[in-house]
């Protein structure tokens, strides 16, 4: 009885150690930090800008205050060199004829061709694996009809074309109205892509839209009878055609970084622990009435400063003499909205720790507000790709909530199939591609995403502590194990 005693003793007193740090987790703390980093003073913090790279000095400056390491050779700066496109030069041309951009079809995209592309043109419907198994489109240009009411970033369709290797993805609007006002948007967000490489011929054309009249056209058809065989699953009476295409990009430099801040562990320092959120936003319309300025107050403003608070909490309890066995890296990135190129930059070749010694990333983008599934519910958090790689992480990570925040936990966004394909559009994606196991946590898509709407005034900040408290006490479960997290055997 007496050792039992002493074991739950002993169980309690870590319970309590735990939650005295986890509650060093502040609202307080989290809108002092936001306050600053969705200000109008860092106008929209695009990737390059100087708006960002006062987020980062902000950043920068915070983790040396709480005393950790800046580890890229004794800074906190990770530079990742990006190349931005102007509005590129575009040609279309099939059957002989040039379509009218603008007018018959648009671009979005940062390829290039490397001078004139000619390839096999096939129908493939909607692009569905029905379809999918009648037309081969491998190495071709592959046109399909845009699911009704999907979007155009991580569509579907696209990405099952691009699983099956179609060299280029055209796809076709429901209607010439649409087309119309999806040319519009994409002139408004013509050129300025990012990537880690310039100048040479792209693998990745970005995506061409038709019109049903020009898609029509270059069929020798009409919209109405290829809608009547992508419904019907006729694809064979489309006979296939040739493209002619050439996209040429401009480009220039822009320096960006990742910002690092580095908490060494005890007895098991050479484990590392990630925690990742981007910093960037989409920064300011160039023109137009009303605000102009893309604050990114959630998206991922209420991520950075998670990060921040929980680098705060761990380097207290270090301070404390209760610092985790393993080490925590807590990084901001640059570029996610870019094409999650930041994260890239560090996953893919330059990881500033050993990947093989990289346990888990918990990724953080978006946990400030409510998105309207959620409007009249008890407090919850989207959790994306927790046992996608690794049964003992999905399994720590519901024990810990249960023992400590009690979130609702809503995996919708978990299934990888899923139309917004969540799991592969933020910066985790980067690690999981590694094999490193991961954890993103979400608030859900609101009105407000991409707005310059995305206002502090509207963040939670109570539910956003709690969210940010839920991380911190799984964070330290994972760094304070006896066994390494690790992924399940193929």
């Amino acid at each position: 009885m007496f050792l039992l005693l002493l074991v739950l003793t002993g169980v309690n007193a870590q319970d309590s150690t735990v939650k005295k740090y986890g509650q060093l987790v502040t609202a307080a703390d989290l809108k002092e930090y936001l306050t600053i980093i969705a200000s109008d003073a860092l106008e929209g913090r695009k990737t390059g800008s100087r708006g960002q790279k006062m987020a980062a000095a902000f950043i920068a400056a915070h983790f040396e205050e709480h005393g950790l390491q800046g580890p890229v050779n004794g800074s906190y700066f990770q530079p990742v060199t990006l190349y931005t496109s102007g509005i590129p030069e575009v040609a279309f041309t099939t059957g002989g004829a040039a379509l009218k951009e603008n007018d018959e079809f648009a671009y979005f995209g940062s390829g290039d061709t490397g001078g004139l592309l000619e390839l096999p043109l096939v129908f493939a419907g909607r692009g569905a694996e029905g379809d999918l198994s009648q037309v081969d489109v491998k190495g071709k240009a592959a046109v399909a009809f845009l699911e009704a009411d999907a979007s155009l970033r991580n569509n579907p369709t696209m990405a099952r074309l691009r699983e099956k290797e179609a060299r280029l993805v055209v796809l076709v609007m429901n209607s010439d109205e649409d087309f119309k006002t999806m040319a519009g948007q994409l002139r408004m967000f013509a050129g300025g892509r990012m990537s880690l490489t310039k100048g040479s011929a792209s693998a990745n054309l970005g995506l061409f839209l038709l019109s049903p009249t020009a898609a029509g056209k270059i069929f020798k058809s009409t919209p109405e009878k290829l809608k009547k065989s992508a419904d019907d699953k006729a694809l064979a009476k489309v006979k296939p055609s040739t493209l002619a295409v050439t996209v040429s990009q401009k480009h220039k430099e822009i320096k960006s970084d990742n910002v690092l801040g580095f908490l060494e562990g005890t007895d098991k320092k050479d484990e590392v622990i990630v925690i990742t959120a981007h910093y960037d936003h989409v920064g300011m319309r160039s023109s137009g009435e009303g605000d102009l300025i893309y604050n990114g107050a959630d998206d991922d403003g209420s991520g950075t400063v998670s990060v921040m608070a929980l680098a705060k909490a761990f380097a207290q309890a270090k301070k404390d003499g209760k610092g985790p066995r393993r080490s925590i890296l807590f990084m901001t990135v640059t570029g996610e909205e870019e094409g999650l190129l930041g994260s890239q930059y560090y996953a893919d070749t330059n990881p500033v720790f050993p990947l093989d010694k990289t346990v888990v990333n918990l990724n953080i983008d978006m946990v400030g507000r409510r998105d309207p599934q959620h409007k009249d519910s008890a407090p919850y958090v989207y959790v994306i790709g927790s046992d996608k790689l690794s049964t003992e992480l999905h399994t720590l990570s519901e024990d810990v909530n249960k023992k400590y925040t009690n979130l609702i936990f809503d995996y919708t966004y978990n299934d990888q199939n899923h139309p917004e394909r969540l799991y592969y559009r933020s910066d985790h994606w980067n690690f999981a591609k590694k094999n490193i196991p991961i954890i993103f946590y979400f608030d859900g898509i609101h009105e407000d995403y991409h707005q310059p709407s995305d206002e502090v005034d509207k963040i939670e900040f109570d539910l956003m502590t709690q969210r940010a408290q839920l991380i911190f006490y799984t964070a330290w479960e994972i760094a304070n194990r006896e066994k390494r997290i690790v992924p399940d055997a193929k």
